[in-house]
């Protein structure tokens, strides 16, 4: 009897997300990966000019031909795009270029997160998260949304909020595991969030203590992360209590860069994340076959 796509996929994919090598291209980040034995990367289509970040286009008609070519050199996949930001003045159609490639290279999600400074506008994440997730459904996407423990949405709790109250077939909730860690998240809240919007994780690993300040915590996740294992964050009780979901390691570390060099700290991130949980499986129950976003919207378009 043959078997099923998802028991046939035992194994959850290993990306390299974009921010662990901030300087390299899309280009550049498809070959070190497949150098240092990823299954995937997790390309920035939507710069936000960080410090470090990589200053080429990656929209340029060049650049898109080159980042395909890659694709189709090394035999990588595309986990997801980053990183669609809700400001006080963005415009949600202003991604739909990043969307329109994301749907030519396979890309199965988009991420998100929130950076408006006021703690009132509820309605106003709502609606520009729905529109994106409208504008991203054509393209086969899902829109993660994550929460940055110094962003508007800095708990799971209010991640969840908002994508509930959205209410969109290919609404998600991206989960760090070292945002678990700055938020204070209990594990068990991972138990009340349906597995249908968990569909990866992004994994590094930090020390026990936790920074008080904004300005402490995100020089900790932009330059100061740690190889899974090195750490204390329970990345079995973390994957046990979510779905089978993929794995995107989001590990920049600016000294970890400079003596290594990117392709040996790419490649330490992937050894020490297979070596610290590589058998970690989920224990929630299994469900009913998730339907697929394109299902969804058929169905959706012939009830109408």
């Amino acid at each position: 009897m043959p078997k099923s796509a998802d028991q046939v996929r035992e194994d959850p994919i290993y990306s390299l997300s974009h921010l662990t090598l901030i300087g390299a291209t899309p280009v550049e980040l498809v070959y070190i990966a497949a150098r240092a034995g990823y299954d995937a990367v997790s390309p920035r289509f939507i710069p936000i000019k960080v410090p470090g970040e990589f200053t080429e286009s990656p929209m340029t008609t060049s650049q898109v031909q080159a980042f395909k070519t890659a694709l189709a050199t090394t035999g990588i996949q595309v986990l997801d795009i980053e990183l669609a930001r809700i400001t006080e003045d963005v415009n949600p159609s202003s991604f739909e270029p990043a969307l329109e490639i994301g749907g030519e290279i396979g890309a199965k999600h988009l991420i998100m997160s929130a950076w408006t400074k006021s703690r009132d506008d509820r309605d106003y994440l709502i609606d520009v998260y729905s529109e994106t997730c409208d504008l991203a459904l054509p393209y086969g996407l899902t829109v993660d949304l994550e929460f940055p423990s110094f962003s508007r949405l800095r708990t799971l709790d209010e991640a969840l909020d908002i994508v509930r109250a959205s209410d969109r077939p290919n609404g998600g909730i991206l989960v760090d595991t070292l945002y678990l860690h700055l938020s204070r998240v209990d594990l068990g809240e991972l138990l009340h969030v349906p597995s249908e919007l968990f569909h990866m994780i992004h994994i590094s690993d930090c020390l026990p203590g936790i920074a008080d300040t904004r300005v402490g915590m995100i020089q900790l996740a932009r330059d100061a992360r740690l190889y899974p294992g090195e750490g204390w964050i329970d990345f079995n009780g973390i994957i046990e209590r979510m779905p089978q979901v993929d794995y995107s390691i989001e590990l920049p570390n600016r000294t970890r860069l400079f003596e290594l060099g990117y392709e040996e700290h790419a490649r330490r991130c992937l050894v020490h994340a297979k070596r610290s949980f590589g058998k970690s499986r989920s224990q929630r129950r299994k469900q009913a076959r998730t339907i697929t976003i394109s299902e969804k919207k058929f169905n959706e378009q012939t009830t109408h």
